[in-house]
């Protein structure tokens, strides 16, 4: 029996609303399941949700989210409800499964279902699916970026349209409720402390991003500079003749795809890996050629050499890419000082990828700590740093970071906390920088205690700089 086959007539809980569970109940309503929906929330984007559901025959109930309903088969949840709500305790006793979407769409493949290539990490992710996504279909195959980077899987499993393989962003919450999928082949790009609160310590956060590797086929690409992903490759469950592949800033040894004299190169799919190396593409055609975007083209181009792809599609897919806003775009240069918006960087791990990239740097940084230390983060930042603009509700964690790591760097605070503050932090920035300097927005924290999201902070950064006088040069 297939699975749809098997939820025809079953009671279904769907635990929360949103982007993920809508189309969950969508489905499992459209495959005869008995659908009902519960959500803590019963705001008004919550009531606009429901009224949907409802007029398709779903059951809703707003404002409790910790009551499992009587009678319920299986348990369907959206990745951000954590594993410790009292909704699991109730499914656990009851001898109840929880899936997640990610795990429902996997169950939900019919045969002959298009092949996922899948991709993890602390940071990175969005921007390595995507390159991969573009690499994919410079090979002529029909594909598309899916999971966590905001199409859902279950659209692209359950449409009209037909894939040859699906290049698959997961994150630890998903993959936390996926304890049933096998990838073709998956990398996680690093690891680095993160959502420890939802996965109540770092081994938890590790154990479900290493999930992903667990009935790989053909590759287990891992970070040779982050020994925690190799473990997990390591540890991994694979199926026979998996191979691990790494990728590195470095040259690489046999199995491993690195960089020799600005070449990208591949010594993991090539028929002599101990003698022969194969020119993929250069790092010119990695844009923007930051360290950690290297990383990320290299994880990009394992996973699709190891579906087979050929090296020429791999050049090609890289040169058309193009990332998405706010992840180290250069808005514009400024009487010779350039202006970068990292704005995604909300994390002590993605600004210190991005640091790592330019020197020296007036870096403006700030916002919502989330339980991070900034010790590292300045130690390794502090021989780079022209100066430092901090805004933001945990700024004075990383002004005390600095004088500690960096005494010499000058600071400058700002106790502003409306959105106004960032044209307070541009105009203060400009004041510090000197020609040949860049100026960084990588915040190493999260924006909400001030912005809407990480898109307007940026947004805000950019507009503020594009304002100055004498802007003479804008990135597209």
């Amino acid at each position: 029996m297939t699975a749809a086959a098997g939820l025809r007539g079953a009671a279904v809980t769907v635990a929360g609303l949103g982007v993920s569970g809508v189309p969950a109940a969508r489905a499992l309503h459209a495959l005869g399941a008995r659908v009902t929906v519960v959500n803590g929330a019963a705001d008004d984007r919550a009531r606009s949700e429901a009224a949907e559901l409802e007029a398709l025959g779903v059951a809703v109930r707003l404002g409790d989210g910790a009551t499992l309903p009587g009678g319920t088969d299986l348990v369907v949840t959206s990745p951000g409800w954590r594993p410790d709500s009292p909704l699991f305790a109730a499914a656990a006793e009851r001898g109840v499964e929880v899936w997640g979407d990610v795990e429902l769409a996997w169950r939900l493949r019919g045969p002959g279902a298009a092949p996922w290539l899948a991709v993890t990490g602390t940071n990175g992710k969005t921007t390595t699916t995507r390159m991969l996504a573009a690499i994919l279909t410079a090979a002529g195959l029909r594909t598309a970026a899916v999971g966590n980077i905001g199409v859902s899987l279950l659209d692209a499993v359950l449409g009209e349209q037909e894939y040859d393989v699906l290049a698959v962003e997961l994150s630890s919450y998903q993959l936390h409720w996926a304890p049933g999928i096998r990838p073709h082949s998956a990398a996680v790009l690093n690891l680095a402390p993160d959502h420890l609160d939802w996965h109540g310590s770092m081994a938890g956060y590790a154990a479900d991003k290493g999930r992903i590797y667990r009935g790989n086929q053909v590759a287990c690409v891992y970070n040779t500079a982050d020994p925690e992903t190799e473990r997990l490759v390591r540890e991994a469950d694979v199926e026979e003749g998996c191979r691990a592949v790494g990728f590195t800033l470095g040259a690489p040894r046999p199995s491993e795809l690195g960089l020799v004299d600005g070449l990208l190169v591949d010594r993991a799919f090539v028929a002599d890996r101990q003698g022969t190396a194969q020119e993929l593409a250069e790092t010119g055609d990695v844009r923007p050629s930051a360290p950690h975007n290297i990383a990320n083209a290299l994880a990009a181009a394992a996973l699709a050499r190891a579906f087979g792809v050929e090296p020429a599609a791999v050049r090609e897919g890289l040169r058309a890419f193009r990332p998405d806003a706010h992840r180290i775009a250069e808005v514009a240069t400024v009487d010779g000082v350039t202006w970068v918006d990292d704005s995604k960087a909300t994390n002590t791990h993605a600004a210190q990828a991005s640091l790592a990239a330019y020197d020296p740097v007036v870096w403006l940084a700030g916002g919502l700590a989330k339980g991070a230390a900034f010790d590292e983060l300045t130690a390794r930042a502090a021989d780079r740093l022209r100066a430092v603009v901090l805004f933001g509700a945990d700024r004075a964690l990383i002004r005390e970071a600095l004088a500690r790591h960096a005494p010499q760097v000058p600071v400058v605070e700002l106790e502003r906390t409306d959105t106004g503050a960032m044209s307070d932090a541009v105009a203060a920035a400009r004041e510090l920088a000197r020609p040949g300097d860049t100026v960084l927005l990588a915040p190493a924290c999260a924006s909400m205690d001030m912005f809407a999201n990480y898109n307007q902070r940026g947004d805000l950064f950019a507009a503020a700089v594009r304002a100055l006088p004498g802007t003479t040069a804008q990135a597209h």
